[in-house]
């Protein structure tokens, strides 16, 4: 058998960081859109690739349904912006009845400054019970520009 250990690029976690629930064979993922070199998966399966982005400007959804109720403990959110300047909106939800309603985690705002302020982490504890579905919306410029959104990881203990 051949093995090499290595270390964990700068923000990414390491498949084996404790935890972390392997997302993979637990969800059903919709996206309002998706550049083809930056896939869905990139964000949610660690070392899969670099990050999701949008095909196109404008507010984009990311939501997970699990195929079963969840209990879920812990949220990471990672974005990371190189190229412009802009002020970018999220909002966080969680269903409980397979997406017929939905409750708000939070909502935030983050101004992205390249080259200084590229990268937001957001790390929340939160105790949600018979989790169906977690929803991201992004509006990646409140401002109305032609910034695509991305997510460089999400991850759910």
């Amino acid at each position: 058998m051949r093995k090499r250990i290595t270390a964990p690029g700068p923000g990414a976690v390491a498949a084996a960081e404790p935890g972390w629930m392997d997302l993979e064979p637990l969800v059903e993922v919709e996206i309002t859109s998706e550049d083809v070199g930056h896939p869905i998966e990139s964000a949610l399966i660690p070392r899969m690739g670099s990050s999701w982005r949008a095909a196109q400007p404008g507010e984009q959804t990311i939501r997970l349904r699990f195929d079963e109720p969840l209990r879920i403990k812990r949220i990471r959110l990672v974005f990371h912006e190189d190229e412009q300047e802009r002020t970018q909106e999220f909002l966080l939800r969680w269903s409980p009845d397979g997406g017929q309603s939905y409750l708000e985690i939070l909502r935030q705002q983050y101004n992205f400054s390249p080259p200084e302020a590229t990268r937001e982490l957001e790390d929340y504890d939160v105790n949600l019970d018979g989790v169906t579905a977690l929803e991201l919306r992004i509006v990646p410029d409140i401002s109305g520009g032609s910034a695509r959104a991305s997510l460089a990881q999400l991850r759910v203990a």
